[in-house]
């Protein structure tokens, strides 16, 4: 169900059930968790998160859930929650390829990850209505942040589908590519952040979730980065950037 290979400091996770389009159970939720920590405990300095088949995920898997004693707190609070504030935290840059389905907890994976490039076939929103259930894994904060009130329940209320196109001109994701494309422009991103100072990359991530979880004023902000960029100057890619700028060549960082 849910497969890593590590290759040139990049892990990739892949979310494998195509023919129940990645939709996750409790065994998957575990099964990406410790992908996740083997992923960081091997020591990469970037992650692609993708789905196998027609889409990303299309949520929970509900086809064995009965609603008369479903517990809906254990699996979303006990299980979703944390993995997903466990992605959100991953001590590289992460990034998720999302095309076809991508709702319910597939769009919380989205959420956690630090850049999601999409393709034009997504189909992002809150179809949920028809199940008598709402929006969760982060989708209310998501929406309301980008698209304001309105927008949002209209999304809820008719459960339409936003394209990929329509979602990143939104601002809800990073960049909209072909469906033919998607797949590796992300790999080469993710490529690229391995080759990085990832010691920068991650005081960046840490400043945008502070100021986005404390939503801190301006000055506020730029104090607590003035305090990052005063603690990567005792990293060695700080000092290797500050030399190859000098010497005019390019700079090797080793993410340290």
């Amino acid at each position: 169900m849910i497969d890593l290979r590590i290759a040139d400091d990049v892990a990739h996770v892949t979310l494998n059930a195509p023919d129940k389009l990645n939709a996750l159970d409790e065994q998957a939720l575990h099964g990406l968790d410790a992908a996740y920590n083997e992923a960081e405990s091997a020591g990469v300095r970037a992650l692609v998160l993708r789905g196998e088949g027609r889409a990303f995920c299309a949520g929970r898997d509900i086809s064995d859930v009965d609603p008369r004693d479903d517990d809906v707190i254990g699996y979303l609070g006990g299980l979703v929650t944390p993995l997903l504030k466990r992605m959100s935290v991953f001590r590289a840059p992460t990034f998720a390829v999302a095309h076809g389905a991508c709702l319910g907890v597939g769009l919380g994976l989205l959420i956690a990850t630090d850049v999601v490039y999409v393709a034009e076939s997504a189909k992002i929103g809150s179809p949920f209505a028809a199940l008598g259930a709402t929006l969760d894994s982060g989708g209310h904060a998501l929406f309301l942040d980008r698209l304001g009130a309105h927008r949002t329940l209209d999304l809820i209320y008719t459960g339409r589908l936003m394209s990929g196109a329509e979602a990143v001109a939104s601002g809800l994701f990073s960049r909209v590519l072909a469906d033919d494309e998607v797949r590796q422009a992300t790999e080469d991103a993710a490529a690229a952040a391995a080759r990085g100072a990832t010691q920068a990359f991650l005081a960046s991530k840490q400043l945008v979730a502070r100021i986005r979880d404390e939503r801190l004023a301006l000055w506020d902000a730029v104090e607590i980065e003035n305090a990052a960029q005063a603690a990567l100057c005792d990293t060695d890619d700080y000092r290797e950037g500050f030399a190859a700028f000098q010497q005019k060549r390019k700079p090797q960082f080793r993410g340290r």
